[in-house]
């Protein structure tokens, strides 16, 4: 042997023994699947939990935490996993739309802007979901003229009772 396959012996025998002791590499998880909820027929429970106006007596608002409401409909769901916004607004708003949201792993977190008769409303949701239940928790904001109106907040969960009727 030379002199420079000897000098290099030394480095050549240290790098083969510190790969023995190296583990191997593991593999990638696999991916979750989304949680994607599912089209359908769906009835949404509505429980007030809060009404605020700037007039609200006390009998008025303790007649509204008695209120609870189911609202049947055919909930559409677009190709990213987004539920209808008016299905999710009720009667609070019609011609929403998704100011901002966040549809991901089974949680949704979305703000919608709504027309609300003479006004506007503004209904902040979050809560979690499944592919045929949701449980979330709303506030909305009613806003005529500039001015809130009225503030109410609902425990609203939801079951999809099976496809919507073909028309």
């Amino acid at each position: 042997m030379n002199r420079i396959e000897l000098a290099a012996l030394p480095l050549m025998l240290a790098l083969a023994l510190g790969a023995c002791g190296e583990k191997e590499v593991p593999a990638p998880e696999a991916e979750e699947a989304p949680v994607m909820m599912k089209p359908g027929n769906w009835v949404l429970t509505r429980k007030t939990t809060g009404y605020n106006t700037p007039t609200v007596t006390p009998a008025e608002y303790q007649a509204a935490l008695k209120q609870t409401r189911d609202d049947k409909s055919c909930l559409t769901v677009d190709a990213a996993g987004v539920p209808d916004a008016d299905v999710l607004a009720g009667t609070e708003g019609q011609d929403c739309i998704y100011k901002d949201k966040l549809v991901r792993k089974g949680r949704l977190i979305a703000t919608l802007s709504c027309k609300a008769g003479e006004g506007t409303s503004e209904i902040v949701l979050e809560g979690n979901f499944t592919e045929d239940s949701l449980t979330l928790g709303s506030t909305m904001t009613k806003t005529v003229g500039g001015s809130p109106i009225l503030r109410t907040t609902h425990d609203v969960t939801g079951k999809r009772t099976g496809d919507c009727p073909m028309t």
